[in-house]
C-alpha cells in the first residue's frame, strides 16, 4: 500500500521559514516525480513545485519561485519543501503528491497524494 506522510507543518511568522518533509512507503520511489501542491478554504488546489524523478529537474509556480526549493533524497525515499521569506498568502494545507507521467502541474497527473499539513503564515 502507498503512503505519503507530510510533517513540518506550523505556524510562522511572515519572512519566516518552514521546511516540510514528505516520506513515501512506495516501491521504486526513485522512479516518481514529486509534487507540492496547497490548497485553502474554498479554493482549488494549487500547484507549489515539482521535482523530476533524479532530482536533477525542478518546477515551480511563479507565486513561490525565488523562495520555495523542492529536493529529494531517494535513499530516504522523502522529499522536502523549503519555504523561505514566508508570506500570509502562503497559508494553506500542503500536500505532496506522486507521478510518473502527465502534465505535471496538474492534480489529475498524479497518482498519490498525502493527507496534508497545515501551514500558517502571520502578519
Amino acid at each position: 500500500q502507498v503512503q505519503l506522510v507530510e510533517s513540518g507543518g506550523g505556524l510562522v511568522q511572515a519572512g519566516g521559514s518552514l521546511r516540510l518533509s514528505c516520506a513515501a512507503s512506495v516501491r521504486n520511489f526513485d522512479s516518481y516525480g514529486m509534487g507540492w501542491f496547497r490548497q485553502t478554504p474554498g479554493k482549488e488546489r494549487e500547484f507549489v513545485g515539482v521535482i523530476s524523478w533524479s532530482g536533477s529537474d525542478t518546477y515551480y509556480a511563479d507565486s513561490v519561485k525565488g523562495r520555495f526549493t523542492i529536493s529529494r533524497d531517494n535513499a530516504k525515499n522523502t522529499v522536502y519543501l523549503q519555504m523561505n521569506s514566508l508570506k500570509p498568502e502562503d497559508t494553506a494545507v500542503y500536500y505532496c503528491a506522486a507521478y510518473r507521467s502527465g502534465d505535471y502541474d496538474l492534480g489529475p497527473s498524479y497518482d498519490f497524494w498525502g493527507q496534508g499539513t497545515q501551514v500558517t503564515v502571520s502578519s
